[in-house]
């Protein structure tokens, strides 16, 4: 990797991109051992140093003419937080275990995200580790952390990393992180990590001291001068991150990453960063096993899931908006777009992957949103109920087990889980976990105050949160209760009321893994789908190797007919059979046609 340190035996060697600065210098060790070196000037802004008798553990820092020091930006360590020195890391010094893991075929992914610190009681990469029997017991096959990149304090959602390349600390050692990987493997679970390139968070991140040329003032965001993926030097920081992607999936021998926000990157370049990093990945990791790229992209950029070098699936949002609608009731903000017709939108998104393929969003003002995405494989798509946005983004973090009519919410999990895209669940949904998601950090002073007050502006257009004295119930994200309130409460996974929950997830993960998983393989995939009445869909799935997936469903309190016959086996009825051609209140049933060739 040539930004950072590098440690071999007690040599290391030093490299900063500084290109705003005449001259910097190592800050190597702390105390009466402290040592000053000044680096030498490279060619484009690099400045580098050689140095002998180091060990791992050792801190450093860089001062930038003559400043106060800095940390490393690709720091493998920060023990001390985002401001203060980096750490050596030995990468060799790991002793992973012969076990020939090469990671699982996508079509075999259930994927389950989770907040290290609100995951367990301790909040480590160790204790979620002791939670990975009961993942492998539910059926899921992956988990996704949320970003561990080094943030400013203790508590946050990760979303704020200030230091790519640095695990968290608050969560435990990058040899921590290492054993959470054995550990899962061991299991059997891939392990995905959400990583962020479209911003760095406002506390930490000191480039702009040194390497102005890391931001575009030509694009602006939410944050500021957007990341240079496409100016004036823009090619040493996507180097920075196409060799973020491959450190992790390399060194911590992750199975694939997510990449958060990809419509807010600003990269007007031939190719996108998102397709540098995808064939850096095929071309490196992914010549010996199975590594995987995910989206999170608003845009629905179907060309990003279906050019060579591809993404392998996207987060599908209007899945979840659609279904959101049905069960909840819910109507403001971005679910108005799918107020109108949620079942047409569901039932187009089951089949086709995107429910918004290129027409006129009212919510965004008539701009067109999408690009067409019947022709694609359903395994290029995660649905999902539920996910830290979807319930941290809410003034009061509430799952849907709190807002959802149960026997909706029974019927649209169901149909996350036995249908052939990729489903997604968020860490406590399988036992209808009472504990909120809230929004939390861990900033001081003004920066605190700053987003307190701007969270609860947030919600003061909602009818809920008009009255100011409803907006003080606005959890302050700072406070160390609003990040405890957020913690799995674990004994509730076998309580009455909970138990059933994860005894419906087990039953209907087994099904999909023997029912549905042995015919994902293959490339014969194509769906259709209809509406009837106002709340009757029919959606048919010729599979991969040619079986035929049939549903029909009645997402609605209230009686449907007229929903056409389907063949097959029927391999799960949800909510009561149909009499007389009468589907009853949140009903379905999925069957089964084995391919014409078997």
């Amino acid at each position: 990797m040539p930004f950072g340190a590098a440690l071999r035996g007690r040599s290391a060697r030093f490299r900063l991109w500084a290109p705003a600065c005449a001259s910097v210098t190592l800050v190597l060790g702390e105390g009466a051992a402290c040592r000053e070196l000044p680096m030498q000037a490279m060619a484009d802004g690099w400045h580098g140093a050689g140095v002998g008798d180091v060990a791992a553990g050792t801190p450093y820092a860089f001062r930038v003419d003559d400043g106060s020091p800095v940390p490393d930006p690709a720091s493998r360590f920060q023990p001390r937080d985002v401001n203060g020195p980096s750490a050596l890391v030995d990468p060799g010094a790991f002793e992973w275990p012969e076990d020939g893991w090469r990671g699982r075929p996508w079509r075999e992914a259930v994927v389950y995200e989770l907040h290290v610190g609100t995951f367990t009681p301790e909040g480590t990469f160790r204790a979620a580790a002791e939670r990975f029997d009961h993942l492998a017991k539910l059926g899921v096959t992956a988990i996704e952390l949320l970003p561990l990149a080094d943030f400013a304090g203790r508590r946050n959602w990760g979303y704020d990393g200030a230091l790519p390349f640095a695990p968290d600390a608050s969560y435990g050692t990058p040899e921590d992180l290492k054993r959470l990987v054995v550990e899962a493997h061991r299991r059997g679970l891939m392990v995905l990590l959400d990583v962020v390139y479209n911003h760095f968070g406002p506390d930490g991140n000191h480039l702009r001291r040194y390497a102005p040329q890391f931001f575009n003032a030509a694009h602006q965001t939410p944050w500021g001068a957007a990341i240079n993926f496409d100016g004036d030097r823009a090619a040493t920081v996507r180097d920075f991150f196409v060799h973020n992607a491959l450190y992790w999936i390399e060194e911590f021998q992750l199975d694939g990453l997510r990449l958060d926000a990809v419509h807010a990157i600003a990269d007007g370049s031939p190719t996108h960063i998102v397709q540098d990093i995808a064939r850096a990945m095929a071309a490196g990791p992914g010549r010996e096993r199975h590594v995987h790229l995910v989206l999170e992209n608003d845009r629905n950029e179907a060309r990003l899931l279906s050019d060579p070098a591809r993404a392998t699936a996207q987060w599908n949002d209007d899945w979840h908006h659609a279904a959101h609608v049905l069960v909840s009731g819910e109507t403001d903000g971005y679910y108005a777009d799918y107020a109108a017709r949620p079942v047409a939108h569901l039932a187009r998104a089951l089949a086709e992957g995107f429910a918004w393929q290129g027409e006129p969003s009212p919510h965004r003002g008539g701009q067109a949103r999408g690009e067409p995405s019947a022709g694609l494989p359903p395994l290029v798509f995660m649905p999902f109920l539920q996910n830290h946005d979807q319930i941290g983004n809410r003034a009061l973090g509430e799952r849907l087990c709190a807002i959802a009519d149960p026997a909706a919410l029974r019927l649209a999990t169901a149909a996350l889980l036995l249908a052939p895209a990729v489903p997604l669940l968020f860490m406590g949904e399988e036992f209808a976990s009472t504990s909120p998601f809230l929004f939390f950090c861990d900033f001081q002073g003004e920066l605190a105050q700053a987003v307190r007050d701007g969270r609860r502006r947030e919600f003061a257009a909602f009818a809920r949160f008009a009255d100011p004295a409803a907006r003080e119930r606005i959890p302050d994200p700072g406070a160390v209760e609003t990040f405890e309130r957020s913690k799995l409460r674990w004994e509730e996974a076998g309580k009455a009321g909970h138990r059933e929950w994860l005894e419906l997830y087990r039953e209907l993960l087994a099904l999909r893994a023997r029912a549905l998983v042995p015919h994902l393989e293959g490339d014969r995939f194509a769906a259709t789908h209809s509406v009837h009445g106002s709340s009757g869909l029919a959606v048919d799935w010729t599979l991969g190797d040619g079986a035929r997936l049939h549903l029909r469903a009645n997402f609605s309190a209230a009686p449907v007919e007229g929903l056409p016959p389907a063949a097959g086996e029927t391999i799960r009825v949800q909510g009561g059979e149909p009499q007389g051609g009468r589907w009853p209140a949140w009903s379905g049933r999925w069957s089964l046609e084995p391919s014409p060739s078997s």
